[in-house]
């Protein structure tokens, strides 16, 4: 095993099978023959090649031509494996006319071929992606509607800080992967462009002035964009989407480190799907443990290592690179995989997800009211001054958590506290189901405003 996508027993872990069947030999093969076939459909129809070159190039142009062993031998030796290919491809369609074969290839270099081959499979990855990222939202859209005012505590620096709902937690991670949404929008056409330009982007090779038409036409039948001006040095567009795969696999790993902290046996406000075995202990019965959110936080910190790898990738050597572009043959594929497994991942924890709404009630209650303090500090503030009224609640939760009394009860002992509010007011203040601010009101809005496309 060299990569655990190409493991027996973590392959489906850490990757998906068909994320790995784009980045398969076979796969990458099949669109480097494809991209030779659409070159001649494209030139015989502007005439830059004869028709029946056209024909046989497209006809033999499949997987079935490829001599493996010969293109492994052939590869380590050029360094390349897109000449091995074209060479097949010419033997096979010069026997049915000597010479016809020479037409495959006209006027291309290696890395017009590689480079929208990589493009085709960034294409194919970016749709599955986009597949779980729906039903990631679907989830998320579902939680935020359902516990919208389901009360619990808000956690700043690990430690209990205001109350909130659970449906306004789950509402900040949808809006987040919306926002992942609108920049796949956004980046897909900068990314999905052809390549083709020649030995150093000029498209000298094809005469009569014929080049960009040519360029045009390919796109045409590949399904592609037609970039600006060739691009064989100038990686912005990888990066752009490597980059995007670190945000989203980010953006669920800190999904998968609330839950598990939230999973833990002192707080147990949330639970992964149950599955019976599911993250048991080899030696201590009671456990179970996370499973789900390792995984992603595991993998989403690998993406977020190798995608930084694809901007030494941009400091690329004049017109054709020395190095750096091979980094991309080495890291995208593991990118895509393990990005395709955590968003499935995600998709699978938030389709499942346990929540135990009186678990969350009963944390609300560990801190005998303090949780709420904020809130009897602003309603003491109107009439004693905001900072004095800050001290005063401060010296009375210290008390509270000592002699394990709540803070509701001191509160009303409290000689000049009790001359500003009632007891009903006081216990209306530290009902912490009052004090959720706007969490109702926001998970309306970001509902309402949310436009599925």
């Amino acid at each position: 095993m060299t990569a655990v996508s190409d493991s027996l027993i973590y392959g489906r872990i850490f990757s998906t099978p068909e994320s790995a069947a784009i980045w398969s030999d076979i796969t990458r093969t099949q669109y480097y023959l494809k991209w030779e076939a659409a070159l001649a459909t494209a030139q015989a129809r502007l005439g830059i090649i004869p028709m029946k070159a056209a024909k046989h190039i497209r006809e033999n142009a499949v997987i079935d031509i490829i001599d493996w062993d010969d293109l492994r031998q052939k590869t380590e030796t050029i360094g390349y494996p897109i000449l091995p290919v074209v060479q097949q491809l010419v033997r096979k369609v010069n026997h049915f006319e000597a010479g016809l074969g020479e037409w495959a290839h006209w006027g291309a270099t290696t890395q017009d071929v590689t480079d929208t081959t990589t493009i085709l499979q960034l294409r194919d990855t970016l749709d599955l992606i986009a597949k779980q990222l729906e039903s990631v939202l679907g989830s998320l859209r579902k939680l935020a509607e359902e516990h919208k005012a389901t009360p619990m505590a808000a956690r700043s620096n690990l430690q209990q800080a205001v109350p909130i709902s659970y449906g306004f937690k789950m509402a900040r991670l949808l809006a987040t992967f919306q926002r992942h949404r609108e920049r796949l929008n956004e980046l897909r056409p900068r990314l999905l462009v052809v390549e083709f330009g020649g030995a150093a982007g000029t498209l000298a090779t094809i005469s009569d002035n014929l080049g960009l038409k040519c360029q045009a036409e390919l796109a045409r039948e590949l399904g592609l964009g037609i970039p600006e001006i060739a691009w064989h040095t100038e990686r912005d567009r990888i990066a752009e989407v490597g980059a995007w795969f670190a945000m989203v696999t980010g953006t669920c790993s800190k999904f998968a480190l609330d839950l598990k902290l939230m999973m833990q046996t002192e707080v147990g406000e949330a639970s992964e799907p149950y599955m019976p075995h599911r993250g048991s202990s080899s030696t201590m019965p009671q456990k179970r443990n996370p499973i789900g959110t390792a995984y992603i936080t595991a993998m989403a910190s690998t993406v977020r290592q190798m995608s930084a790898s694809l901007f030494d990738c941009m400091v690329q050597d004049h017109e054709r690179s020395t190095g750096p572009w091979e980094i991309e043959w080495i890291v995208l594929p593991q990118i895509c995989t393990l990005t395709h497994a955590t968003m499935k991942h995600t998709a699978e924890l938030l389709a499942g997800l346990e929540v135990h709404e009186n678990i969350m009630k009963r944390n609300l209650d560990i801190s005998k009211g303090a949780i709420v303090s904020e809130a009897v500090m602003m309603g003491l503030g109107r009439s004693m001054g905001r900072q004095y009224a800050h001290d005063v609640v401060y010296d009375l939760c210290r008390t509270a958590s000592k002699q394990d009394r709540s803070l509701v009860e001191l509160l009303a002992a409290h000689e000049e506290v009790s001359k500003h509010l009632s007891i009903a007011e006081l216990e209306k203040l530290c009902d912490p189901k009052n004090y959720m601010g706007m969490s109702i009101e926001m998970v309306d809005r970001l509902l309402t405003e949310d436009k599925t496309p």
